[in-house]
């Protein structure tokens, strides 16, 4: 894969690392994105050639229906009913191992089958570390009806952040109407800057009635493995995380 550009290098290496921590039986969450996407691709490559025998449940019909083109079982999360390991992809990760992600829109899904796993491991090239959230945009996932007055009260709730005037804005899909979830629901994107209280700002979108879920995963990462284009990696481990 000497072909690869510097950031596919890095997110190889972490993807490597990543697949290093399957074990023979586990019942695997399987994460959306481009870095998540070579996981899978690695991973099938080691079930065939050792093989393996994993249950492994899907964070969106992309990575299922990649999953089960590379011979990989993909069963529903309630099929499984508990996972081992979930390993996924972030757009951004803090010191303190929270997250944003939804990039790819398949951040609830990607919440739901994070927090119903024993572990979770994120995987991600050396740009994604910050110090700080925010600067990539947050996503937030919205019930179509009533949308218009549901992005007035979240915008309201910015306010109260001292995000006043912040860019507030409506995902798009690649054809050009709107990005529609796998729940068929729309993406608010929050362009913020920085997150000065991650935490309060998470429980106060969750609070709007219309807002489906949000992509702070704050407490759910207990290891991030950090690519980088040499081939190695760094894991940042947080141990406090219940």
């Amino acid at each position: 894969m000497s072909d690869l550009k510097p950031a596919d290098l890095a997110k190889d290496a972490a993807a490597r690392a990543a697949v290093a921590l399957v074990e023979p039986g586990m019942k695997l969450g399987l994460g959306t994105g481009s870095t998540a996407s070579v996981f899978v691709r690695r991973l099938a490559e080691r079930v065939a050639a050792e093989g393996l025998e994993l249950r492994c449940a899907a964070t969106s019909k992309a990575t299922a229906d990649l999953a089960t083109s590379l011979g990989l079982k993909i069963e529903t999360l309630d099929e499984l009913g508990w996972l081992d390991l979930t390993i996924d992809g972030a757009d951004e990760v803090d010191p303190d191992l929270n997250l944003i992600k939804g990039g790819g829109g398949a951040h609830l899904r990607e919440k739901i089958v994070a927090t119903a796993s024993d572990r979770m491991v994120v995987i991600a090239d050396k740009m994604k570390v910050v110090e700080h959230l925010g600067e990539f945009h947050l996503p937030v996932e919205v019930v179509p009806f009533g949308k218009e007055a549901t992005k007035k009260l979240i915008e309201r709730v910015l306010d109260g952040h001292g995000l006043a005037g912040r860019p507030v804005k409506w995902r798009n899909g690649p054809e050009g109407g709107p990005f529609l979830t796998d729940e068929g629901n729309v993406i608010l994107d929050l362009y913020l800057g920085r997150i000065a209280d991650p935490e309060k700002l998470g429980r106060d979108l969750s609070s709007i009635a219309g807002v489906v879920e949000h992509g702070l995963f704050l407490n759910i990462c207990q290891l991030a493995i950090i690519g980088g284009e040499d081939g190695s990696v760094v894991e940042l481990e947080r141990e406090d995380i219940g």
